[in-house]
């Protein structure tokens, strides 16, 4: 028997219903009445031989096969658009130069050129990857054309983009945290996460040094999974070998780290404009709770 062809209407409707939190605003944004939104979702659960919502009170909640579902809506939603912006739009040509501290290009850029160069692969990027200061000096003098960046870290300058968790990393298979002086990893003397991480062991009085000081992520991270040091991370960059430490442990909550899409002013290239809106598009959807490290 030939598989069911899901209805990208009906997906639509879904990720509106989970994105708004109700049938009746979702129907706002799909530009349908309740009633007819509620016999889409009734439909789908046909097509799909699930139930995809269940009543809690006066509201329907997605079921864990609604859930699964709608992980898959979006992707769908995605390839669909990115395939008819190939198809609608005239091919673009350019050069672009963007900056990113190299620990954001090594968890961000892949994602983001894997769909932008399906979708633009006429478009030259360069890319630089330093400190989120020095992209700030970039970008204000032109010298660069968009930077991700560490929001704190660049004068607060820019349009965020994503918010993660800053965490506490350690080894799982050595106990340094149970150290009476903490050894610490972290950035260079101009990093937030350093000041904050500095700051917050600080304030409840618990001794520690920096043992490695450097702004490569990958010489932070080997000194995190070889048991010598404990950094300090945004939670997609969390990887194997790494074991995240909390108040239970000794270490005190953090701040959320905010990354940010900076502009240099006055650049106003169709490509530079593409890219920039496929960065925004890439990292508000982007999750890394299924990824796997090599």
């Amino acid at each position: 028997m030939a598989p069911t062809i899901l209805d990208a209407d009906q997906l639509k409707t879904l990720v509106a219903i989970a994105d708004t939190g109700s049938f009746t605003r979702a129907a706002n944004d799909v530009n349908k009445t309740q009633a007819a939104v509620s016999m889409q979702m009734r439909r789908l659960e046909e097509s799909t031989g699930r139930r995809l919502f269940v009543k809690n009170g006066r509201q329907n909640r997605l079921t864990s096969e609604g859930e699964h579902l709608l992980d898959y809506a979006r992707r769908i939603i995605h390839l669909n658009n990115e395939a008819m912006s190939i198809l609608n739009e005239p091919e673009l040509a350019g050069f672009v130069r963007i900056g990113t501290p190299d620990d954001y290009a090594e968890r961000f850029l892949p994602p983001i050129f894997a769909g932008f160069s399906r979708t633009h692969p006429l478009v030259e990027v360069e890319i630089s990857c330093e400190a989120s200061s020095a992209l700030m000096k970039k970008i204000s003098a032109s010298k660069i054309d968009l930077a991700i960046a560490t929001h704190k870290d660049c004068g607060s300058h820019g349009e965020v983009i994503r918010r993660e968790a800053l965490c506490w990393v350690s080894s799982p298979r050595h106990k340094i945290e149970e150290m009476d002086i903490v050894p610490l990893a972290l950035g260079a003397a101009s990093c937030s996460w350093r000041a904050e991480a500095m700051r917050a062991l600080d304030q409840i009085k618990r001794p520690h040094r920096i043992l490695y000081s450097s702004p490569s992520a990958a010489a932070l991270t080997a000194a995190v999974q070889s048991g010598l040091a404990i950094s300090v991370l945004p939670e997609s960059a969390i990887r194997p070998g790494m074991r995240r430490l909390g108040v239970d442990d000794g270490f005190p909550e953090l701040p959320f780290c905010d990354i940010a899409l900076l502009r240099a002013p006055g650049k106003t290239s169709s490509s530079i404009a593409a890219l920039a809106d496929h960065i925004v598009e890439s990292l508000t959807n982007l999750d890394f709770s299924s990824q796997t490290w090599s």
